[in-house]
């Protein structure tokens, strides 16, 4: 088993075009189908409670949509800082893929960052 191979298993993966949509909304569901509220609620947050508990990274695969409302990703990422009250937990155990968009990754930072700020 190669080392690439064997660090995924220490991870958990959320691939969000298989696991949620490959059509993200905006941010509320009274706005749109796949919103970031909803994505928020259903699959990041037991996801990230689960990698915690196990003690393993989250890895967010955001390949693969058609791309990304900054609502969306503002609510679903800067509303999982606002749920942990402090960015560095949710940035200590978050990790992401962006190959289709590099700079989705910087932006998803920075929510998570401000999200604690007003």
């Amino acid at each position: 088993m190669g080392t690439k191979q064997h660090k995924q298993m220490d991870k958990l993966i959320i691939k969000i075009a298989n696991d949620y949509t490959t059509i993200p909304g905006v941010r509320e569901e009274i706005e749109g189908d796949f919103p970031g509220e909803e994505f928020l609620e259903k699959i990041l947050l037991p996801k990230f409670k689960q990698a915690l508990t196990e003690k393993k990274k989250l890895l967010i695969d955001l390949d693969g949509t058609a791309g990304y409302a900054t609502s969306f990703l503002e609510a679903a990422f800067g509303g999982l800082a606002r749920e942990y009250k402090e960015s560095k937990i949710v940035l200590a155990n978050l990790e992401f893929k962006s190959d289709d968009d590099p700079f989705l990754e910087d932006d998803i930072i920075e929510y998570i960052k401000e999200a604690n700020e007003k």
